[in-house]
């Protein structure tokens, strides 16, 4: 494999007059730039990325922290994360943590090795990764991205959860019903458990009284949506309408309607939360609450990118606003006579 050295000989010039040209940072004439450019092609030479990231301290890489999941949320926020990144001249490493606090720490390890310049956070478990990693990079540029509380420092993003979960039991409650029922996520998750104190805040404000056995929390994967919703169709009394606070619950929610002889919105009326692009396609499409994916990824690269400028700066708390998606699984509630 050809070096600048081979280069620099070939072309009759100084290694530095070969680096002045690749990285074009220096006047170099038309004459020796034409020699140096026919070296580089006769010699087929690629410059070595990493010794370039060396030289300069700066690899243009971000790493991302990221719990793979059935939920087709997480994917389409990398999708937002991975477009950034290609925009702004970035490269992603993307490492799968797979809900395991020994795999978290040994990826977070990995991705600190390759000299990222900055770290983005999305990860479902309930522990943020071990300090003894993170100390050893004291000034990281770090976004944590709709997590639970990180004691660690850095910047978050997170979706308004309390707000969309008062929206969308809200939405229940305006469209008449009152036996609404609640399929939560893990409450040891912020978003999930802002998302069940929005529905509880709605619940109460409209005077409407809260079946114990109509809320349920499970685990955001089709599967929990599933086994919960059966757990709710095998009561004495069934619930009119159910929260389900991620889409792909409601999509496990759907299969256990189906499987029960029932129609959504006919027999139960069922509201989503994150509006999944699955959602939109769904017999009948799904109502849900509407987060900006592609704006989440967006705003996490330039907010860790600023970060990496002002390393010192204040840490900052920047909430997304949740948007009502109205389609066709919510029906007016009609009272039988």
């Amino acid at each position: 494999m050809a070096t600048m050295k081979d280069v620099a000989r070939l072309a009759g010039v100084s290694t530095s007059t070969v680096s002045h040209v690749i990285n074009n940072n220096r006047y170099v004439s038309e004459g020796i730039r034409k020699k140096v450019n026919d070296a580089i092609e006769t010699l087929n030479y690629a410059p070595s990325a990493l010794a370039r990231s060396l030289k300069m301290n700066c690899t243009h890489t971000i790493g991302m922290l990221v719990t793979a999941s059935s939920n087709p949320f997480y994917a389409e926020v990398v999708r937002g994360v991975e477009r950034s990144c290609y925009e702004k001249g970035y490269s992603l490493i993307l490492c799968n943590t797979e809900g395991d606090y020994e795999r978290m720490d040994s990826s977070l390890e990995t991705l600190l090795q390759k000299r990222v310049d900055g770290l983005l956070l999305m990860s479902t478990e309930a522990r943020a990764p071990s300090h003894e990693v993170l100390n050893r990079y004291p000034r990281l540029p770090m976004v944590m991205m709709d997590w639970s509380p990180f004691e660690y420092g850095g910047d978050i993003i997170q979706d308004n959860s309390l707000l969309g979960g008062e929206i969308a039991t809200n939405y229940l409650i305006e469209k008449g019903f009152t036996e609404i029922a609640c399929i939560a996520g893990p409450q040891d998750k912020l978003p999930a458990k802002h998302r069940l104190q929005g529905y509880y805040n709605a619940m109460q404000k409209a005077g409407l009284a809260i079946r114990e056995e109509f809320v349920l929390t499970s685990d955001f994967e089709f599967a929990g949506g599933f086994s919960a919703m059966q757990k709710l169709l095998s009561l004495s009394v069934l619930p009119q309408a159910v929260f389900t606070c991620n889409d792909a619950m409601a999509v496990g929610a759907y299969q256990a309607i189906y499987q029960k002889g029932l129609r959504v919105p006919d027999d139960i009326s069922v509201m989503g939360y994150d509006d999944i692009d699955l959602a939109s396609y769904m017999i009948p499409p799904l109502s849900t609450i509407h987060q900006p994916k592609d704006e989440l990824g967006k705003l996490a690269v330039s907010q860790l990118l600023h970060r990496m400028e002002n390393i010192d700066a204040k840490d900052n708390v920047l909430v997304l606003t949740p948007k009502l998606i109205e389609r066709g699984s919510v029906s007016n509630f009609v009272k039988s006579q």
